[in-house]
């Protein structure tokens, strides 16, 4: 491991897979050494595909609970410990469901908040002063198309996304003047296997591009944050459209939605 304060990294949380991953391998094509992080064993395994796939890249795996509200400090002790210089920050790491609030537990309710709002903001504050100082950094939020959907079974999802866009916005604009980017990218559908989908309906989404792969997503956001985009949706027309379709609808037609079973 290199202890120069001049190796540039990027860190990646919920790196082990999926979009996660995606967006670690896009960095280390990029030229960016990597501190890649999650909850679960199979962070080495990424690492270890990573390092095979890209010469000349070092690669820290670490594994680590970022649903706990110590979690940040502990990343951002570590990173410094190391002599790692985060030039990229991509708050990736989240759960995602659509259940009944209250049928959630108390851990998971707690699970959802701590990663979706602090953690990710606890980060952006921590690593965010040491890039104003250099004058230079970039940080993404992976936020949702579902901040703008109050709606049923997205109660804690989508709040908990909508306070993260929200808090992107505002640093982006608070950072800006100081060549720090700050972008939120919100997805839509993205095949990563999270949903309760058939393969035949995922082919159909993908064929009219309501679903995306990881690779698609990240590209795009990638290029929305090295040019200093404040947000992206991804992909953009149709949930656009449907998010500003949801705001239209009245909480009866919701309470009508629910009492048919259809969501």
């Amino acid at each position: 491991m290199s202890n120069k304060p001049s190796a540039t990294y990027a860190i990646v949380t919920g790196a082990s897979s999926g979009i996660g991953y995606s967006f670690a391998e896009a960095l280390a094509k990029r030229g960016y050494n990597l501190l890649i992080v999650s909850n679960v064993p199979a962070i080495h395994d990424a690492a270890e595909k990573i390092k095979h796939q890209t010469s000349n890249i070092e690669v820290i795996p670490l594994v680590m609970d970022l649903g706990q509200q110590s979690s940040a400090r502990e990343l951002y002790e570590y990173a410094h410990a190391h002599g790692i210089e985060v030039e990229v920050l991509i708050n990736n790491a989240g759960v995602y469901h659509d259940r009944d609030i209250l049928d959630d537990s108390e851990a998971f309710t707690s699970l959802i908040m701590n990663l979706h709002m602090y953690t990710p903001v606890m980060l952006c504050y921590l690593f965010g002063q040491d890039m104003r100082e250099r004058r230079k950094g970039y940080i993404l939020n992976v936020c949702s198309v579902t901040s703008k959907m109050a709606v049923q079974r997205l109660g804690t999802y989508g709040s908990t996304k909508a306070f993260l866009s929200h808090f992107t916005r505002a640093l982006h604009i608070e950072l800006r003047k100081y060549g720090v980017h700050v972008t939120d990218v919100s997805p839509g559908a993205v095949d990563t296997g999270l949903y309760s989908i058939r393969p035949i309906m995922t082919r159909l989404g993908k064929d009219l591009g309501i679903i995306i792969s990881p690779k698609t997503l990240v590209r795009r956001a990638l290029r929305a944050l090295f040019r200093g985009r404040a947000k992206i949706i991804v992909p953009t027309i149709f949930w656009k459209v449907l998010s500003f379709l949801i705001l239209l609808l009245p909480t009866s037609v919701l309470q009508l939605i629910r009492r048919l079973g259809w969501f």
